[in-house]
């Protein structure tokens, strides 16, 4: 299992418009493409879950994840905010890059922890955060996946 096989180009956003968490989880759900209906339910089930615990990871990166009845299939979107927004992330530093990923609550394949641990890893390598500021287009994202091979 590779991460690049669950990402499509449409569901990455270089230029997140938004600059609050609230917003920018909005943001991410709405690459998505549910309805709006799913949208609300997805968001305030992604809130119940930052209200938990933060999920930003540190070093300028967070993970918002959640299972829901609003997905069939594990779903994944990227979003980057070159400036940064406060997530309340672990070490208390802006945020500019969020990996969205969103489960059913039940799956055969079982596969949203395993790609939340691959999306942890990819995003620990030290040259990571640098190239990711550097991308312009969404295909360059999914080049960065493929290379690093997780």
């Amino acid at each position: 299992m590779e991460l690049r096989q669950f990402f499509t180009e449409d569901a990455i956003k270089l230029e997140l418009e938004s600059t609050t968490k609230d917003d920018v989880l909005k943001e991410l759900i709405s690459l998505l493409g549910l309805d709006e209906k799913s949208e609300g339910m997805l968001y305030k089930m992604l809130k119940r879950r930052e209200n938990l615990g933060s999920t930003g990871i540190g070093r300028g990166i967070a993970i918002p994840h959640c299972r829901s009845l609003v997905v069939s299939k594990l779903r994944v979107a990227f979003g980057r905010k070159a400036s940064g927004v406060d997530f309340k992330a672990i070490d208390d530093k802006p945020v500019n890059f969020f990996f969205l990923i969103v489960a059913p609550p039940l799956e055969v394949s079982n596969q949203y922890l395993p790609v939340l641990g691959k999306i942890a890893q990819f995003s620990k390598e030290p040259d990571v955060p640098k190239r990711l500021l550097g991308l312009t287009e969404p295909a360059q994202f999914l080049k960065l996946l493929e290379e690093k091979g997780v």
